[in-house]
């Protein structure tokens, strides 16, 4: 109990007073994710939204397996990415293993389906008349697709919200394809994992506060999203 209580006041003391090693992990992991997530949306945006507006053969197939890959762990994702970008992979040349890049591909990988299949199931249980009164009022294809997703957009909030804690605290895909380099790919999951295998648990149980504060964060925006539903949601 001594010993805890020890970390936790060392973990304190490392987040308030500015530790250089601590902030620039921190640093790495919210820069790998957000560039992540910012990629990922509009993909997924589009994919969901034709996915529920357009009828085309194996159109039901297709969101069966984004919701399946949804279960897809973070390690196999990391796996994949890893043997394609690795020497003897096929894009073995393009030497993005070991580095951010890589990590952000695995990042987009598994948030992808999450994002897809959240943005899926809003469009598809939405009143389309935002959409249709749009049309009606003279607005064109993109003006009238633009307002849909504005009257939604409590609701996207949501999937983004979702598809980005599924990937700022996710440790299998980044720790092979990132390689844990300190001031390089060493993120927040991957220094909590190292950190505890060393047995150094002041910095873990810090970096674990952050995750703590983070998650909190987003809960507390997803609640506000899902309290302002707009009229057509």
């Amino acid at each position: 109990m001594g010993q805890l209580s020890e970390a936790f006041v060392n973990a304190l003391y490392l987040l308030f007073s500015g530790d250089r090693e601590l902030w620039i992990i921190v640093a790495t992991s919210f820069s790998v994710s957000l560039r992540a997530i910012l990629i990922a949306t509009p993909i997924a945006i589009i994919i969901a939204f034709l996915l529920a507006m357009t009828r085309f053969p194996g159109q039901r197939l297709l969101v069966m397996i984004f919701h399946t890959l949804q279960a897809v762990p973070a390690v196999v994702v990391g796996l994949t990415v890893y043997i394609v970008l690795s020497r003897q992979g096929p894009m073995g040349d393009w030497r993005l293993l070991f580095t951010q890049s890589a990590m952000i591909v695995g990042q987009i990988l598994l948030c992808l389906p999450l994002l897809i299949s959240m943005a899926h199931a809003t469009f598809a249980g939405a009143d389309r008349r935002a959409w249709e009164t749009a049309r009606t009022l003279g607005a064109g294809h993109v003006q009238a697709t633009l307002t849909f997703f504005y009257e939604l957009r409590f609701a996207l909030l949501a999937a983004i919200i979702a598809g980005f804690g599924r990937i700022i605290a996710e440790v299998g895909s980044s720790i092979m394809v990132g390689g844990n380099i300190l001031h390089h790919t060493r993120n927040i999951p991957t220094a909590i994992a190292l950190e505890t295998a060393k047995g150094e648990y002041a910095q873990g149980l810090a970096l674990g506060i952050v995750l703590l504060l983070l998650a909190f964060g987003l809960n507390a925006l997803l609640h506000i999203s899902q309290q302002q539903r707009p009229v057509y949601a």
